[in-house]
């Protein structure tokens, strides 16, 4: 099921894909963390990484109550926005000698990662109580406040100290 197939005729239906679409990222995002762990050099960034991937473990959590909630299949479909999103990371991770600098490039790779998953999270919230689906939406809506938080604290440990850090 594709974003403009013909597989997708109700708003259920686009519902519970973007579901799978944000669960298959989940589990994306758990498998590029422990990288982004080992790369930091700033123990706060790192201990930021390790806190995240501690709660994207509750994410996945939420969402296989979701998925039975809503009487869905606990399924992923690949996203390959997310999977960009990470590949373009790791590249430029990679590419980064000076180790200031890549706790900044680690800090904007994260941050693009943690909109995707507010944009997702955000859209999902809103179909749900559309869809009457209060329960599933309080559950996605705690997962939409972790990734708010995250991304304001990595905003904060940005402008605070890496960014002037790394110039």
């Amino acid at each position: 099921m594709g974003w403009f197939t013909k597989d997708i005729k109700t708003m259920d239906d686009l519902f519970i894909h973007t579901l799978q679409d944000i669960y298959y990222a989940e589990h994306q995002i758990k498998k590029s963390l422990p990288d982004m762990v080992d790369k930091a050099t700033s123990p706060e960034l790192k201990q930021g990484f390790q806190a995240h991937l501690q709660q994207t473990d509750g994410h996945i959590a939420r969402l296989r109550q979701v998925f039975k909630q809503h009487g869905a299949e606990e399924k992923a479909v690949t996203c390959p926005a997310i999977d960009g999103i990470l590949s373009e990371a790791s590249d430029i991770a990679s590419d980064v000698d000076d180790k200031q600098v890549l706790d900044a490039a680690l800090i904007a790779a994260a941050q693009a990662v943690e909109h995707y998953e507010i944009t997702r999270y955000g859209t999902l919230v809103a179909w749900a109580k559309l869809l009457g689906r209060e329960d599933c939406a309080s559950l996605l809506k705690q997962n939409l406040d972790e990734e708010a938080a995250t991304d304001a604290k990595l905003t904060k440990l940005a402008t605070s100290m890496v960014n002037r850090q790394a110039a």
